[in-house]
């Protein structure tokens, strides 16, 4: 009798915590993390570099939006940062610093879900995980609703490359219609960008370019003229042009600044904003030697403030329309590192773009 009493009662006992086991399945729901496809750099490296992963989609905090990203341009500081050369940089890292696409939450309600927006810069795919991936947190502060009604692909390739172009042209170098522009680098998305800027608001532009077989190509993005450039072209620019530049903008770097400051004429303006020939520093920089008298140098630097201030819109619906003609290559998030060597190489003679279904 005493065993079968305690027989019922182990029994009983399994049953109950059964029951409520079960009880608890049911009553508690079960957590999964929703997964994205993100493209991630685990150390520096050539385009192999780049992995396709699934990475965990990131949750905003107040203050942050997350945004489904639709479609981001490629940039040569990525290129960089890929190599390691980007300081303060810890890997692993989702590159990309700039993306387009809709915004999936916004705790602190500055965006609805759904509105069409752009953001840029801020930290984006160097202080943390940027736009090669299919969802992106940024700051609400660095986001810009966009109401143009063009393509991602368009959309896409402007951000960084149009506010760059619009800052350096408008901000440092002051363009104005009716002067002439000199654009040192000019096969580079920035230097066609700029080309087709000036010329829409009545410059007269020449482009610079390494390579012969580039020149139509650069008159069609609106240089009225081309000087093909072996290091230095300050004799030949001179020789063509003998009052020199009002405007020069030198995307090509430091290792051309000083031929480029002897083309401005008395009183113009050369400003560097690239790094296309991929050297960071001066070796020697003697003002009274590399500057002419009465020529003046500066700087333009992409910030989000700058970027806030591009009229994105306006140049969305130029380039939809053809007034701005820049050629785009479009790529899928799977042919990022096909993207990554043609930039590498500097194969792609255009604008490009990665486009997520």
């Amino acid at each position: 009798m005493l065993r079968r009493i305690l027989v019922c009662t182990a029994f009983s006992a399994c049953l109950y915590f059964l029951l409520l086991y079960k009880s608890t399945l049911l009553h508690t729901p079960l957590v999964t993390t929703k997964m994205m496809r993100a493209v991630v750099v685990h150390g520096p490296g050539g385009p192999d570099a780049l992995v396709l992963e699934q990475r965990p989609i990131p949750v905003p905090q107040s203050g942050q939006i997350l945004i489904r990203v639709h479609a981001f341009g490629l940039n040569r500081a990525e290129m960089f940062t890929r190599q390691g050369h980007s300081p303060g940089v810890t890997f692993p890292r989702i590159l990309g610093i700039e993306a387009t696409g809709v915004v999936a939450a916004a705790p602190g309600g500055e965006f609805p879900e759904g509105a069409a927006v752009a953001t840029v810069m801020g930290g984006m795919g160097r202080l943390f995980d940027g736009s090669y991936a299919e969802y992106t947190v940024v700051p609400a502060a660095q986001v810009k609703v966009v109401n143009a009604s063009v393509g991602w692909e368009i959309m896409g390739a402007l951000p960084e490359m149009m506010q760059t172009a619009w800052g350096a042209l408008f901000i440092s170098l002051q363009l104005k219609a009716g002067e002439t522009l000199l654009v040192r680098g000019g096969s580079s998305s920035v230097g066609m960008a700029a080309a087709a800027l000036a010329r829409h608001h009545g410059v007269h532009v020449v482009s610079t370019t390494r390579n012969e077989s580039r020149r139509e190509l650069l008159l069609a993005s609106g240089a009225h003229d081309v000087l093909i450039d072996a290091g230095s072209i300050a004799d030949e620019a001179r020789k063509r042009y003998p009052d020199g530049f009002d405007k020069v903008l030198e995307l090509v770097g430091v290792t051309t600044l000083a031929d480029s400051l002897k083309i401005a004429k008395r009183g113009g303006v050369v400003c560097t904003a690239g790094i296309v020939g991929g050297k960071w520093v001066l070796d020697e920089f003697t003002p009274n030697a590399m500057i002419p008298t009465g020529v003046y140098l500066t700087t333009y630097s992409s910030s989000v403030a700058a970027f806030m201030e591009t009229p994105l819109d306006e140049i969305a619906r130029l380039v939809d329309n053809g007034t701005l003609r820049i050629p785009i290559k479009s790529y899928r998030l799977d042919q990022i590192v096909a993207a990554h060597g043609a930039m590498d190489e500097s194969t792609a003679c255009a604008k490009m773009v990665v486009l997520i279904e």
